[in-house]
């Protein structure tokens, strides 16, 4: 198993890695199948539990905060991290997985958070430890057990293969505050897994003659701004029009989408008429773009005359059926029998509810059996014609005729040798993931209202229920990068990895740069605009990152030099090539006084917005009223990243800064002027 799991790297991405200060205790107690244990903690100490797990065990384990926030990291035989959970500050916190390999494996408890004055009991319970299940249908309870019972934020699954059920069941809670479980008919924020409706409701107006895919989008929404390219209606729907991306935009301003903060639908139009220019020439760059599926959403309601969530009741989820499905047009907006979403926090959990303005983009509750009847019809269509949904699940090509991977609304890429089309979603707590492998007519949905879970359970299930199409190798896996289980970890060189030591932009795109460096015995890796974190290896070429699910494969060419590396997360396989030395920047270590250059205050025009700069211990902090106060770390000359920004700054001719272009991936180089 990978997601949820002590073999890679476990899902939680957002906690920083907490290392013990202090001993609570110099023999760790051992942990017993049903038997409950309770201690103390303060800060700085460590509590530790031991248990034997055989080869193909699997491990449910709980640890009841009474008074206390713990971070559970669990050890393998060799001393080396598998998995880390925590996040929720009070209550039930589950950990479970399956070991790497038999032997002792060790639990350690830490104090969560940075008060050195934090102490209180806890209690920490093995539920459950079993061998991993050979049939599918109790794997899949295994793989969710992290995410049921009636204190926990739930989970679903279903499987299906021609036209037939294999599986459906729910974990947890739908409603924590009114204890109302997760039940088969519960409808759910599918998150981004609606853009393929939204693309599907494109195909249909075509169809209908009403556009053209090749229509330049003025023709539908003429007040936007004329730029010196035409976006054309396909390219909103492949993730290639060059708009800037409106949540990471809005991000830049501010705003606190993971608190809640209103958006409105019709911020879209006015963000892209702000836009200067576009990122790139419409077709030449796949970056992923919520922006461009409202605006589709925004031409399906000019070109039907009706509002977005009547079109789709009316022409998609009405002829097919899908009486648990439809279109959330505000958070505002009622959605009987929903789920809650959670994310933990110290505070518990919290229910923050769904993202404004994303009708296109997401803001789409559907169910499990309604997610199975809407993927059958691509298998035999009774809404939408055949040509329109093999269009749909072809890879777009860019202008440089190279495939992006994505088709209209869809990824499209391989598992054990089948064609797999998918697409996952993540409003702020709910997670989806509906996988279709269209040559067996099979499928599968995982879904949840827990911020921690990882849909990409979905392949790992689809593997165990399809096995018998797919190529998988001896471990019965047939996706990511593999670790190597003969490798000995222990005797690997630190200095082994200077050979990949250097900046790795990815080929999608150019402006997010994977750098690897090493200090020491310790690797790491960091991406622009983001912190650096730990890897480790897994084989002679391959590591994984201990913060994030992430793994990397570093790749030679036929003269055996390192030539590029494949970053492996999110089901995603995304390539990315190696610069040459002499296309790396020199390392960069300004002075105190060089900081001084950048101080002052900043105003950008699009976004209505200051931010400003000062220097404090030799440092550069970027001050923001909403985002807070952020320590920049420099990179390459005049480029600096923090708060997952990337500032690259700009001087005159008498070298003066008078302003930056500021970056996070999706929405790139908006500029602040300086205004003091």
């Amino acid at each position: 198993m990978n997601n949820l799991s002590l073999r890679p790297t476990p899902l939680l991405a957002a906690f920083a890695l907490l290392f013990a200060a202090g001993e609570l205790s110099a023999q760790p107690t051992e942990l017993r199948r049903g038997r409950t244990l309770t201690g103390t903690l303060a800060a700085g100490d460590t509590a530790r539990y031991t248990f034997e797990a055989g080869e193909n065990d699997f491990v449910l384990g709980e640890v009841n905060q009474i008074s206390i926030d713990v971070t559970i990291r669990v050890l393998d035989p060799d001393g080396q991290q598998r998995a880390r959970f925590g996040g929720l500050g009070r209550g039930p916190e589950r950990f479970s997985g399956q070991p790497s390999g038999a032997g002792t494996y060790t639990v350690e408890l830490i104090v969560a958070g940075d008060d050195d004055d934090a102490s209180g009991e806890y209690e920490i319970t093995l539920l459950r430890q079993e061998r991993v299940a050979t049939d599918p249908k109790k794997l899949a309870d295994q793989v969710m057990a992290r995410f049921d019972g009636e204190h926990s934020p739930g989970a679903a699954v279903r499987v299906w293969r021609g036209g037939e059920t294999l599986y459906s069941k729910t974990y947890g809670m739908a409603n924590l505050t009114y204890g109302i479980p997760f039940e088969p008919d519960t409808r759910t924020n599918i998150g981004s897994t609606s853009k393929q409706f939204t693309a599907f409701a494109i195909m249909l107006q075509a169809e209908r003659g009403h556009l053209s895919l090749d229509d330049d989008i003025r023709k539908h929404i003429p007040e936007l701004p004329e730029f010196d390219q035409t976006i054309q209606v396909r390219h909103l729907i492949t993730h290639t029009s060059g708009l800037r991306e409106f949540l990471n935009l809005l991000r830049m301003t501010g705003r606190r989408l993971d608190r809640g903060d209103w958006i409105d639908r019709s911020e879209i139009i006015e963000i892209v008429q702000r836009q200067a220019k576009l990122q790139n020439v419409p077709g030449a760059e796949w970056n992923y773009n919520n922006t461009a599926f409202g605006l589709a959403a925004t031409i399906v309601e000019r070109t039907s005359g009706q509002d977005f969530h009547a079109f789709m009741q009316d022409n998609v989820f009405g002829p097919l059926g899908m009486t648990g499905t439809m279109v959330r047009p505000s958070p505002r907006h009622m959605v009987p029998n929903m789920s809650e979403g959670y994310t933990p926090t110290p505070d518990g959990y919290l229910q923050i509810g769904d993202l404004g303005g994303a009708a296109g983009a997401g803001s789409m509750y559907s169910t499990i059996a309604d997610l199975q009847t809407w993927v059958e019809n691509f298998a035999n269509p009774r809404v939408g014609t055949r040509e329109s949904l093999d269009a749909m699940m072809t890879s777009f090509v860019l202008n440089d005729g190279e495939e992006s991977g994505y088709g209209y609304g869809l990824f499209i890429d391989e598992q054990g040798g089948l064609k797999r089309v998918q697409h996952g979603g993540a409003d702020v707590a709910h997670r989806s993931m509906l996988v279709y492998y269209p040559e067996i007519n099979a499928g599968i949905t995982t879904q949840s209202n827990h911020a921690q879970f990882n849909s990409n359970v979905a392949y790992e299930l689809a593997e165990a229920f399809f096995g018998d199409a797919m190529e998988l190798d001896e471990e019965g896996e047939g996706e990511g990068a593999a670790e190597d289980e003969d490798f000995d970890v222990e005797g690997y060189d630190p200095e082994d990895f200077d050979e990949f030591v250097g900046r790795y932009p990815l080929d999608a795109v150019p402006s997010f740069v994977l750098t690897f460096t090493r200090e020491g015995e310790t690797l790491y890796a960091q991406a622009t605009g983001q912190q650096r974190l730990e890897i480790v290896p897994t084989s002679d070429s391959t590591f994984r990152l201990l913060a994030v699910e992430a793994s990397i494969t570093f790749l030679r060419g036929e003269d055996g030099e390192v030539e590029g590396a494949i970053l492996h997360q999110n089901g995603q396989n995304q390539r990315a090539t190696r610069l040459a030395d002499d296309e790396a920047p020199e390392e960069w270590a300004p002075t105190e006084d060089e900081l001084a250059d950048y101080a002052g205050r900043f105003y950008s025009e699009e976004l209505e917005t200051f931010y400003a700069f000062a220097v404090e211990d030799g440092e550069l902090v970027m001050r923001q009223r909403r985002l807070g106060d952020v320590t920049l770390a420099p990179g390459e000359e005049e480029h600096f990243t923090g708060g997952n920004f990337t500032f690259v700054f700009e001087r005159d001719r008498n070298g003066v800064v008078i302003g930056f272009y500021l970056s996070n991936v999706r929405t790139r180089d908006v500029r602040f002027g300086r205004v003091g």
